[in-house]
């Protein structure tokens, strides 16, 4: 309901009364117009037109920017896969003074954690709910994000979203979502400090260099640099980065690795376990796990590292790898060599005929 009333009453000040003519009630909101604003060049006199601006009163309990990057950062990694509802969804989870915003696609993790001293409680939202959401956060100057109870349902709660424009309120998917927190590593055997700017260039530059649009790359930590190459020898480019532990080889997809460089921004730090086990990306408290691709060296190191846990011995890799031929001739056929030239040398002497041996006559002298 808006009340529109003229403002010169005895209440008014004189400068309302000049100068602003008409008095505009919406609620508890209370606003004053020109005199003739309302008024266009082809508006007939008779006509007022008056656009009223909500305003919802807001007590903020998290930055709207801060609350915008968060969503930005694990909504590109939930899946696109219909016949996966729960990972199409957002996770948040108030707990112990953190809101955590958890996305991930089977392949990839994120997770980003922002204070939050309210009520605790978690909820599941559709991806496509919450499609442009963090551009519409960008414009608001107060947020409050709370936690509803589903009417008629023992779990799952609804997530609400107040600003002072506008109150958004998403009801939760019913589901389970994957423990997360046990999917992100923490044993790491090499560590790398770098800037994703000069990373994110160097990624583009491969991209052109592939011949479909499925374009992986092999990452190489050794000797002080970063080292990003095409699988197929066509090109690569090192970038100096700060690296603590063992020399590491991984292959990543590319499109993956662009989209996590692009997530952390600034400079990342990379952590990884060997060339098989999740690699994990952290950046001002936000975690990025990402599967690297399968190689043959990599499943080779795999099978050799399973081997050594269970006390076997490893199979030999392909390089290492002899015919039975030549495991037994030094030892077994060396042998039997001997013991045929033994028997050939005995039957030629058994075949040799005897010397008779001539005695002398005694000669008398």
């Amino acid at each position: 309901m808006v009340k529109v009333v003229p403002s010169s009453n005895g209440n008014a000040s004189g400068l309302r009364v000049a100068d602003k003519r008409l008095k505009v009630i919406c609620g508890a909101n209370t606003s004053y117009l020109d005199d003739m604003a309302w008024v266009g060049e082809k508006t007939p006199l008779t006509l007022c037109d008056v656009r009223v601006s909500p305003s919802n009163t807001v007590k903020p309990n998290m930055g709207a920017i801060e609350l915008s990057e968060a969503l930005n950062r694990v909504l590109p990694f939930t899946t696109k896969e219909d016949n996966r509802p729960v990972l199409q969804c957002v996770h948040f989870e108030a707990k112990e003074g953190k809101l955590t915003l958890v996305g991930a696609d089977g392949f990839r993790l994120a997770v980003v954690s922002l204070d939050y001293d309210e009520a605790e409680g978690q909820t599941l939202i559709s991806r496509d709910d919450l499609a442009g959401i963090a551009n519409a956060l960008r414009r608001a100057r107060w947020v409050r994000v709370g936690f509803e109870a589903k009417p008629d349902k023992l779990d799952g709660m609804n997530l609400i979203l107040d600003t002072e424009l506008i109150r958004y309120k998403w009801t939760s998917l019913d589901g389970t979502f994957p423990e997360w927190r046990k999917l992100i590593p923490t044993e790491f055997n090499t560590f790398c400090h770098f800037d994703t700017v000069e990373a994110i260039k160097a990624v583009s530059s491969l991209k052109v260099l592939a011949d479909s649009k499925a374009y992986p790359i092999d990452i190489t930590l050794d000797n002080g640099y970063l080292i990003m190459a095409n699988t197929e020898d066509k090109g690569q480019t090192a970038i100096p980065a700060d690296i603590q532990g063992k020399p590491v080889k991984v292959r990543l997809d590319g499109s993956y690795l662009a989209q996590a460089l692009k997530a952390c921004g600034g400079m990342v730090d990379l952590k990884i376990t060997n060339a098989y086990s999740p690699m994990l990306f952290t950046a001002n408290g936000y975690q990025l796990v990402v599967m690297p691709m399968m190689t043959n060296e990599a499943s080779e190191a795999q099978k050799r590292e399973k081997a050594e846990a269970e006390g076997k011995p490893a199979e030999p890799t392909e390089a290492e790898a002899v015919t039975p031929a030549e495991v037994t001739e030094p030892a077994e056929m060396e042998a039997e060599k001997a013991h045929a030239v033994a028997e050939a040398e005995a039957i030629t002497e058994a075949e040799k005929p005897k010397r008779k041996r001539k005695v002398r006559e005694p000669v008398a002298v």
